[in-house]
């Protein structure tokens, strides 16, 4: 791994310098993505550091998120409730290529660093703002963490039990799922900005991004259903309403192992695999659509099957029979994994504060340029003198100055 002075990544974003002022999940995971890929992120941290630093498991007061979650990018503590301050993170925006921030709409312009002034005499430099509900509209001054937006975009209705089976809370996901959408989907849109520089007829390029809009557009076919059909898709649990068979069926040990013969080439290989070729020439099982209308007995036929094979030898057959399945990852299983590892989704880095860690690789893979881990989370404000000296051409005086008065640390 690179040291911690290797400020230029060697990824396809070389050259791009970005200034995050984010916080939390959405801009920060954004930006990431972004530094794995190449690009020179400055971020501009609070002198207290970004809040999720204190989330999810520590070490030795040391977020273990933290580690990959503010990897690769250059932190520098600002306070940008000072004047000075403020003219700090000014000087920043002016020297990057774009500006991602995930405030609530409107928080920075009253700060004095509006579109406008963070662009200042660049016309192609971009913006990307990450917000709940965007940036107008008539919910854009509500406050949203991610949740918010799964609950909005319709996902946390899905991933509830089925109708009737229990009266507990709706499922989440179990991770930032609707932030990190939104900081996926910026990062998209900072990369067809910065594609489209230069171009004929191009102008200033500013992107908005919500998270609940980011929640909703992978809803697949549940707006046009609804709107021609009045049909509100359900929780479906493990299964899925628009193919069959498709679950996750036990093992002896009570393992769950997914089935995904969702085709009628598929369905026919597991028919000979659990020895029920009736089930073939049966008209309920004829059609995928037959089939997702008698899912349960069907269901219940490779339940009988499924249950009284080792986990182990339940993979197997199905592997060489060439049927999907998969039995469900704990992160231990991930880790493990041959093809995550053989493949550097799953690699060991070296933290200075957290010793030997694995963190996950960078996607997408671009094998000819192919980013890399060049350093893990930094400490508050390890590169505010690097890079208002190198940078910015800041003096000794001017940081001392700075410093003194509290508008960086």
């Amino acid at each position: 791994m690179s040291t911690q002075n290797d400020t230029t990544g060697h990824g396809p974003l070389r050259g791009v310098r970005i200034l995050e002022i984010g916080h939390f999940v959405a801009a920060p995971f954004c930006c990431r993505l972004l530094a794995d890929l190449g690009a020179d992120v400055i971020k501009i941290e609070p002198p207290g550091g970004d809040p999720v630093r204190g989330w999810g498991e520590q070490r030795d007061g040391h977020s273990l998120w933290w580690s990959v979650h503010g990897r690769n990018k250059r932190s520098v503590a600002v306070n940008l409730k000072s004047k000075d301050g403020r003219q700090v993170a000014l000087d920043l925006a002016r020297s990057c290529d774009v500006v991602v921030e995930n405030f609530r709409p409107g928080h920075l312009a009253r700060l004095g660093l509006s579109d406008e002034m963070l662009r200042g005499e660049n016309p192609d430099r971009v913006i990307a703002h990450v917000s709940g509900f965007g940036q107008d509209g008539p919910y854009r001054d509500r406050p949203a963490f991610g949740v918010i937006g799964e609950a909005i975009g319709g996902m946390r209705y899905l991933t509830n039990h089925p109708p009737g089976e229990s009266d507990l809370p709706p499922v989440r996901v179990g991770v930032s799922i609707g932030d990190s959408l939104a900081g996926m989907y910026a990062a998209i849109g900072i990369l067809a900005a910065l594609a489209g520089r230069g171009t004929e007829g191009a102008a200033a390029r500013t992107i908005d991004v919500a998270l609940t809009e980011s929640v909703l557009s992978l809803m697949e076919g549940m707006l046009p259903e609804y709107s021609a059909l009045g049909q509100v898709r359900e929780p479906a649990g493990s299964r899925i309403k628009s193919t069959a068979p498709t679950s996750a069926y036990p093992s002896a040990e009570g393992d769950w192992v997914l089935i995904a013969a969702n085709s009628d080439l598929l369905f026919g290989r597991l028919c000979e695999l659990i020895n029920r070729p009736d089930l073939l020439t049966d008209p309920r099982y004829a059609t995928n659509e037959a089939r997702v209308a008698n899912v349960e007995p069907l269901d219940a036929a490779i339940t009988a099957w499924s249950k009284v094979l080792s986990t182990a030898d339940l993979l197997a057959v199905l592997d060489r029979a060439q049927v999907p399945s998969s039995k469900i990852f704990t992160i231990a299983d991930c880790a493990e994994d041959p093809q995550y590892r053989a493949r550097g989704m799953v690699r060991e880095v070296s933290d200075p504060a957290l010793g030997p860690l694995l963190h996950p690789g960078i996607v997408p893979r671009i094998n000819e340029a192919p980013g890399g881990i060049r350093w893990t989370g930094p400490e508050i404000g390890a590169h505010t003198e690097e890079v208002l000296t190198e940078l910015l051409g800041y003096n000794n005086a001017q940081l001392k100055a700075l410093r003194d008065g509290g508008a960086v640390a």
